[in-house]
């Protein structure tokens, strides 16, 4: 009698709860929450598409915006894609914010008063952005006073190579290797511009003490008459240094020249070869080596 009551009593309590999930989920108003989520998913794609249009006719309205500027004004190509760059990122980065904002409206997150309640400024400060807004600051700097443009060769403390990117947060420089270096603004003190004004061009070829010298002048005027009127980027002619001390105890010669910006390493690869050649066949031995010093 006993266990038939118990076993009454598991059954009853078993169709009570069953009777109980059986009442919550005819409860649930599925097609409403069918619809909601139909609703939602569709709001959110609407949104996605047309940011992503906005986004496209953005930035053909931008790229045509800069090219037109250019034909009217007097500006450097380096200068103007430095400007579209910033321009597109901004344009980007308010997108973006507009998109997300959107976004968490559709989806109920209360966004207007979340910010409102907690405040811009201390929102900010809560997420740490103080390293952001110093970005912001050096790189509208960098940018007003034309430190740097994309397409320029720099040096900024251990990085150098050409300028792929500028904008108001991060600089983008892709080094001679091809690496591709993310400098924060903030860390940006001393910029080292090589594509502003003519560039240096040294070349020096080691010489024995006891060399011809009137030879080795000769042979260096021959190359520079033939040489110099092929390359229109030099902007100043090779000035030679007749026998000097080059270093460590070695005696040799020193030719300078100026270039445009850019061209210095092809130049200087070209009359270091000519020069060497040209000593050569005169005759003149060049020490493949360090010589002793007696």
């Amino acid at each position: 009698m006993n266990e038939s009551n118990v076993t009454e009593s598991v059954v009853n309590d078993v169709v009570e709860k069953t009777n109980l999930f059986s009442r919550y989920w005819n409860s649930i108003n599925w097609n409403e929450i069918i619809s909601t989520i139909l609703t939602t998913s569709l709001q959110i794609l609407f949104f996605l598409i047309l940011f992503y249009i906005l986004k496209k006719i953005g930035n053909v309205l931008i790229t045509k915006a800069f090219s037109s500027y250019r034909r009217k004004e007097n500006i450097s190509i380096n200068r103007l894609n430095t400007l579209n760059s910033l321009s597109q990122n901004i344009f980007h980065a308010v997108i973006g914010f507009l998109l997300a904002y959107s976004i968490l409206n559709v989806i109920g997150v209360p966004v207007a008063s979340l910010l409102t309640g907690a405040g811009v400024i201390g929102l900010a400060l809560s997420l740490g952005a103080q390293g952001f807004v110093s970005d912001i600051v050096n790189g509208f700097f960098l940018l007003l006073e034309k430190q740097m443009d994309v397409g320029d060769v720099v040096e900024l403390d251990t990085v150098s190579g050409t300028v792929v990117d500028v904008n108001l947060k991060t600089t983008l420089v892709k080094s001679f290797d091809g690496t591709l270096n993310f400098v924060p603004n903030r860390y940006i003190t001393i910029v080292s511009n090589k594509s502003r004004e003519d560039m240096q061009v040294m070349i020096k070829i080691r010489l024995y003490p006891d060399a011809d010298i009137q030879k080795v002048s000769k042979v260096i005027s021959e190359v520079n008459e033939r040489l110099v009127p092929q390359f229109p980027e030099i902007t100043e002619e090779p000035s030679y240094t007749g026998m000097i001390d080059i270093g460590e105890g070695q005696t040799g010669i020193r030719i300078t020249m100026y270039t445009l910006n850019g061209q210095q390493f092809d130049i200087q690869h070209r009359f270091f070869q000519e020069y060497v050649s040209s000593l050569t066949e005169a005759g003149i031995k060049i020490p493949l080596t360090k010589y002793p010093i007696v």
